[in-house]
């Protein structure tokens, strides 16, 4: 056999150069990927968390049944015995025995004189007209200085003495002032002639105006 022919095939061993060049192509496109994922690792985190996440359900018991409460039940009310009536007697009105009467002669008297004149004071007062006795009127200063005048017509009790008892004031002047005054002043110092009947000086109502005039002061 030849020589040429005994050649055992020898590989080539890689350059250095070109190993160290490949190796920091890889690093750098890693860096790169890992730099582009790093910012959604946090969200893509949540979200998985999130997935996982389960709520958890509480199942909550029912409140005890209450039980309805026992009917009840009213008695009724014992009525009061009704309160006894109490009727008052009827008086008994005797009529007066009649007095005889003897032929020829007047029949006695019922009532005592002095009864009749009693039976006075219980009468209702008349209606008349009196004189007076004293009759003084003051014009009140302050109507005097507003010039308030007018004519007030008063209604008087006047007892059986003449003095007035009750003054009623039956049409006014149109001045509170005037009214008032002259009511004051007929009850305190007006003095007046009873009324009298059968003899008897009885209560009467009368009729007074009052004036008051400024062409008088």
């Amino acid at each position: 056999m030849s020589s040429a022919s005994l050649a055992v095939a020898v590989r080539p061993h890689p350059e250095a150069t070109r190993v160290v060049a490949l190796s920091a192509t890889i690093a750098l496109n890693l860096a790169a990927l890992l730099a582009l994922t790093r910012p959604l690792a946090p969200q893509a985190l949540a979200l998985v968390h999130r997935i996982v996440t389960v709520p958890q359900v509480t199942f909550i018991d029912p409140p005890p049944l209450v039980k309805p409460p026992p009917p009840i039940h009213l008695k009724p009310l014992p009525h009061p015995p009704a309160a006894p009536m109490h009727v008052l007697p009827r008086a008994v009105t005797t009529p007066p025995a009649a007095a005889p009467v003897i032929e020829g002669s007047q029949p006695a008297p019922t009532t005592p004189p002095s009864a009749a004149a009693d039976d006075t004071d219980s009468v209702a007062p008349i209606e008349a007209t009196l004189a007076y006795r004293t009759a003084p009127l003051q014009f009140p200063p302050q109507a005097l200085r507003q010039h308030m005048h007018g004519t007030v017509l008063l209604r008087v009790l006047v007892d059986e003495t003449g003095r007035p008892v009750q003054v009623e004031i039956a049409h006014g002047s149109g001045y509170l002032v005037l009214d008032r005054s002259a009511r004051e002043q007929v009850l305190a110092h007006w003095r007046f002639q009873p009324a009298i009947v059968n003899g008897h000086a009885v209560r009467a109502w009368a009729s007074v105006p009052v004036s008051f005039v400024l062409n008088n002061l």
